[in-house]
């Protein structure tokens, strides 16, 4: 029993030290492709390039060294299962409902500002305008697949590993929390909300393990926000293109500049959505959370009683009975009168 437990204890260790290993590494992914999408976009003299290869180029990092730290333990090189992105028949359903998930959750927390005129919004329909509302988008897809890598794919992994899923949950959305804290116009409402979001977030990989409906409701949810109704990213306006809003009212209310991750009714849709989640995602966890079931138990096939046993090799050691077969011709006569006399005539002939 002592062995078992310190080879536990001695794995949890190696688990907890892979995920300071990846933190290390994410912060350090950061701040390289930061400065390589700087270079890059002063080279080419587009700056408007810069978020995209920031984002695109911390996507690949963390993508390679979370599968090189996992093949160092596991000695089994995949970009998807170690990032857990596994290709699988539902990926693609998984992310829309996610998405449509997302989608209606930024409506519902949006829709009393809507109502009471507190949105104010500024449309810039010129081409080049919906030229940058696809950068946007395409930059937000590489954003939010950043977050959850690095939030919900590998590290979330280890960590679950090491001190198990409640406490995992905690510890990431704390940390998640804590980096919104450095963002512009924060406060302590849209840090509360940031950490809601963590758990929001978390539940979707502990439902389905793999990350398709928490990239999707992520990237749904700042979508739609930024590009759809121009409002604020965590306090980020740089996404929004085709629409610029403005926002009047208590800040409580409205999130100010912050976006609506500031805002109070944020923090009721959330949680409802988290109880949506779980009914939207029942069949993934069926299908990839719960373990096969393996028979177990005693044997079903049950031997029959020695006596018996003995009686039929008994049976099986006598000779087999002699079965006699009739003959052909009836040895009574008939009872037909017509048909004796004719075979007595033929006796005599």
């Amino acid at each position: 029993m002592s062995s078992s437990s310190n080879r536990s204890a001695l794995t949890r260790s190696l688990h907890f030290a892979l995920f300071l290993a990846g933190c290390f590494w994410l912060f350090a992914a950061m701040r390289i492709s930061s400065l390589a999408a700087q270079g890059i976009a002063d080279q080419l003299d587009l700056a408007v390039l810069e978020p995209l290869l920031q984002q695109a180029s911390l996507v690949l990092l963390l993508l390679v060294a979370f599968a090189v730290l996992d093949w160092m333990v596991d000695r089994h090189l995949s970009l998807r299962s170690a990032n857990a992105l596994p290709r699988r028949l539902t990926s693609g359903q998984e992310w829309l409902r996610g998405a449509a998930l997302g989608w209606g959750t930024l409506l519902l927390a949006i829709a009393p500002m809507v109502i009471t005129g507190a949105l104010h919004p500024q449309f810039w329909l010129a081409p080049r305008s919906w030229g940058l509302a696809l950068l946007a988008l395409i930059t937000l897809a590489f954003f939010t697949l950043g977050l959850e890598l690095a939030f919900r794919g590998y590290l979330f992994v280890r960590l679950i590993a090491a001190i198990g899923p409640v406490a995992a949950t905690i510890l990431l959305s704390l940390l998640y929390a804590l980096l919104s804290a450095f963002r512009p116009n924060a406060t302590w409402l849209s840090i509360s909300i940031s950490f809601l979001m963590g758990v929001w977030f978390s539940a979707a990989y502990l439902r389905t393990h793999a990350l398709w409906v928490g990239w999707g409701l992520h990237f749904a949810w700042d979508a739609a926000m930024a590009v759809v109704f121009g409002l604020p990213i965590a306090g980020y306006p740089s996404y929004s293109s085709l629409i610029t809003t403005t926002v009047s009212g208590p800040v409580w209310f409205t999130g100010g500049a912050y976006g609506p991750e500031g805002a109070a009714l944020t923090l009721v849709v959330i949680t409802a959505s988290i109880a949506m989640l779980y009914r939207i995602t029942r069949g993934y966890a069926w299908d990839y959370t719960h373990a096969p079931i393996v028979a177990m138990g005693y044997p079903m096939t049950i031997a029959p009683p020695a006596a018996h046993t003995a009686m039929e090799a008994e049976a099986a050691a006598q000779p087999a009975s002699l079965v006699q077969i009739a003959t052909a011709t009836p040895a009574n006569a008939s009872t037909v009168p017509e048909i004796d006399e004719h075979l007595r005539a033929a006796e005599e002939d």
